[in-house]
């Protein structure tokens, strides 16, 4: 071999050098990533919590409309299970709400003779408790995978008692609508996690 060519070989070996990482670099380029994919986490995680509160939101709609349109199509609501008044209670803090559900999905008909379909959420029957869809138990399920809670004016005076403290942000100690209904939110409990203040929890409500 040629000095020149000995020359060009040796140019070549600092020229593929120059041009690789050395393993420095990438430590430092991982570490970059690392902080920035920190610094973005908490931000993703507040948009997808955002995004569940707007589904409960949806979802709360739907219950109170298709609760509605029974009372419309019967001229009673969907009182089913154990009654008590003047509010009957369905969901985590009351009867197990599948019975209602059924009627509301014209699952069974005992009073929802006419087999009208007033709500038709998604449905895994593989689990107890599927985020956003009817589960095994025949519940409707929060994106949390908490049930959501159901309060039916079942004296027909046309208020429900609020779940909240009065003077919170949830509206006064009675709601003058036939139905409510909320969701627990990620906590998995009423209020905040010191009481029943609704200001200070991350709890969704339908009659606002």
């Amino acid at each position: 071999m040629t000095s020149r060519e000995r020359r060009d070989s040796t140019s070549c070996v600092r020229d593929r050098n120059r041009n690789g990482f050395t393993l420095l670099e990438l430590l430092v380029v991982i570490a970059i990533i690392a902080v920035l994919a920190g610094l973005l986490f908490p931000a993703v995680q507040s948009v997808l919590e955002r995004a569940k509160k707007v589904q409960a939101k949806n979802d709360l709609t739907q219950i109170v409309t298709a609760v509605n349109a029974f009372y419309t199509e019967y001229g009673q609501s969907p009182l089913v299970g154990t009654v008590s008044t003047p509010d009957t209670t369905y969901g985590a803090s009351g009867n197990n709400s599948g019975a209602l559900f059924n009627e509301l999905r014209a699952k069974t008909s005992s009073l929802n003779t006419r087999q009208i379909q007033f709500i038709s959420p998604s449905e895994d029957a593989t689990q107890t408790s599927p985020k956003g869809k009817i589960g095994s138990d025949n519940q409707f399920h929060d994106p949390w995978g908490n049930a959501y809670v159901i309060r039916i004016d079942a004296d027909y005076d046309n208020q429900v008692s609020n779940p909240y403290n009065s003077n919170t942000g949830a509206g006064p100690d009675k709601i003058r609508q036939g139905i409510i209904a909320w969701s627990v939110g990620k906590d998995t409990q009423i209020g905040s996690k010191n009481d029943k203040n609704f200001a200070n929890s991350d709890d969704v409500i339908s009659w606002q």
